[in-house]
């Protein structure tokens, strides 16, 4: 049985990774809209591996005998100054997201969740590689500059995400 505390905690969370989806959405259609089709296609494989992020939370729940009870999710913010602009919010977010599964995961311990600490290190494991391939964007959206050739090329090489 899930513990109560654990069981809203991990509510809480499947509203935060369902906004992430929201937010990267959004990011999305900032890029359709710059004509910058790879990094839209990008985010809209990021969007959906947050959706999927949430759903693994939701079956974990299920699982474990809890009630997933869905809350409201914010709108997004709809434009961005830059495409660098874009993921630098990406980063900051991510990384707001892996306070948010460290804080997760101390309460699963606090409470002597063990299930719910084994399921947890996966989405820990998962945000060391998300804050580190947006953090690697940033980096070369800064060393290209106002370069639209080079943003052009970034932009081809982000159109090569796939789904998982």
């Amino acid at each position: 049985m899930l513990n109560p505390t654990v069981e809203q905690a991990l509510n809480d969370q499947i509203q935060k990774e369902f906004h992430s989806a929201y937010i990267y959405l959004s990011m999305a259609a900032y890029f359709e809209a710059e004509n910058l089709p790879g990094s839209a296609n990008w985010m809209h494989q990021q969007a959906s591996e947050e959706q999927a992020h949430a759903l693994k939370i939701f079956e974990f729940i299920h699982d474990r005998g809890g009630r997933v009870v869905l809350q409201a999710i914010d709108a997004p913010p709809a434009t961005f100054a830059s495409p660098l602009a874009v993921f630098q919010a990406s980063y900051a977010h991510e990384q707001k997201v892996t306070k948010s599964i460290h804080d997760l995961y101390a309460l699963a311990v606090k409470e002597g969740d063990y299930p719910t600490q084994i399921m947890l290190q996966w989405f820990i494991d998962e945000q060391v590689e998300e804050e580190k391939t947006a953090s690697a964007i940033v980096a070369q959206l800064q060393m290209v500059g106002d370069s639209p050739a080079a943003l052009f090329m970034i932009d081809r090489q982000l159109a090569a995400r796939s789904g998982a």
